[in-house]
């Protein structure tokens, strides 16, 4: 099972990942520190990491669009 986390800060982007994760039943950690996304060099949020790939909000939204539903 791949580890998945979404560094966010809630903004709308952020919000529209977190909502399609939960709809297709992708198990995910949801990361708020923002401090943590300075010391990690992120210029913009949402960044989803699966399993150490970094993406940004286009390149997570179509990660998601291409997984099976697991629910």
């Amino acid at each position: 099972m791949s580890k998945i986390i979404l560094y966010s800060t809630g903004c709308p982007s952020c919000n529209v990942l977190k909502k399609k994760l939960t709809a297709k039943g992708i198990q995910f950690e949801e990361n708020n520190d923002q401090e943590l996304m300075r010391s990690m060099n992120f210029i913009r949020v949402p960044v989803l990491d699966v399993d150490g790939n970094q993406m940004d909000f286009a390149a997570a939204n179509k990660w998601i669009n291409e997984q099976e539903s697991v629910q």
